[in-house]
C-alpha cells in the first residue's frame, strides 16, 4: 500500500510539473522583469523603460527611468534607477518619500520591497492608499534581510542575498506588524506571490519552481515542483492563472494550465 501511495504521490508531482502550456507573448523585448495583479500586466525592459498590458498590446508608462514596476491591490508602483519610489496617480508618476530596489503591490492594500542594502520595508494602508501625489508617508522596516519581498493573501515571501527563502504568515496592514519570519527549504533568487496566495520563483540557474500545497491553513505550503521550460529564466509572476515568465534573453512567455 506505501507503495502505491508512493507511486500515486510521484505521478500528481509529475502531472503538476508537465500541465503548464507556455507560448511566447509578443510585442515588447529586451524585458528586465514583469509583474501580474489584479488583471493587470505591467513590465520593464533593459531601457528603463515601463509598460502595461491591454489586451495584447503594450503601452508605454511614462518616464524614462524606471527599473521595477508592480500592480496590484495596492495600484501601480515603480520604483527608478535612482531607487526613488513612485506611485502612478491620474496617469502621471508622483514621487514618494524614501529609497527601494524592489517593489510589491501584491498585499492586501500596503506595499513591500527592499531597499539597496537589503532591509525590507512595508507602507501601511493608510500611506498606501492616502498618497494622492503629495505628502510623506512613512515606512516600517522590517526584522529581516530581503534582497525581494513579495506579498500574497496567505502571508509575504522573500529571499535573502544567499537565496535562503522565508515567509511570515501575516502582515497587518493598518500598521505592518508582522508573525515573524520561517526560513523555507529551497533556494531562489527572486519569488512572487499570486493574487490568489500562488507562489513561484526563480533560482540561480534559471530553473522556475512552483510552491505547491499552499492553502489558508498550510500558507508554507508542502513541496517546491519544477515547471519544465524551454530556457533559463529570470523572473516570473502569477495572476488569474497565467504564469508570465521573463527569459534570460528578455523574452516574454504567458503559460496557462
Amino acid at each position: 500500500m506505501k507503495t502505491i501511495a508512493a507511486f500515486l504521490l510521484v505521478l500528481c508531482h509529475l502531472a503538476i510539473s508537465h500541465a503548464w502550456n507556455c507560448n511566447k507573448f509578443s510585442g515588447l523585448s529586451d524585458v528586465q522583469q514583469i509583474d501580474a495583479g489584479q488583471g493587470q500586466v505591467a513590465a520593464t525592459d533593459k531601457h528603463n523603460h515601463a509598460y502595461l498590458l491591454s489586451g495584447s498590446s503594450w503601452y508605454r508608462l511614462p518616464s524614462d527611468n524606471i527599473k521595477h514596476v508592480t500592480v496590484g491591490h495596492a495600484g501601480i508602483w515603480a520604483v527608478d534607477t535612482s531607487n526613488y519610489i513612485y506611485k502612478l496617480v491620474a496617469g502621471k508618476w508622483s514621487r514618494v518619500n524614501g529609497l527601494l530596489k524592489q517593489i510589491d503591490a501584491g498585499g492586501n492594500l500596503f506595499i513591500a520591497g527592499a531597499n539597496h542594502i537589503n532591509n525590507a520595508y512595508c507602507l501601511k494602508t493608510s500611506d498606501t492608499l492616502g498618497f494622492k501625489g503629495v505628502g510623506i508617508v512613512s515606512w516600517t522596516q522590517m526584522p529581516t534581510s530581503l534582497m525581494y519581498y513579495s506579498c500574497g493573501p496567505y502571508g509575504c515571501w522573500g529571499v535573502d542575498t544567499s537565496d535562503r527563502i522565508y515567509l511570515t504568515q501575516s502582515v497587518t496592514p493598518s500598521s505592518c506588524s508582522n508573525s515573524g519570519w520561517t526560513q523555507i527549504s529551497g533556494a531562489l533568487k527572486m519569488v512572487e506571490v499570486g493574487s490568489d496566495g500562488s507562489v513561484f520563483g526563480v533560482n540561480a540557474s534559471g530553473k522556475v519552481y512552483q510552491r505547491i500545497g499552499i492553502t489558508s491553513c498550510v500558507p508554507q505550503g508542502t513541496t517546491w515542483t519544477q515547471l519544465p521550460m524551454s530556457m533559463t529564466m529570470k523572473h516570473v509572476s502569477y495572476d488569474l492563472g497565467k504564469l508570465w515568465v521573463v527569459s534570460t534573453s528578455g523574452q516574454v512567455f504567458q503559460c496557462t494550465e
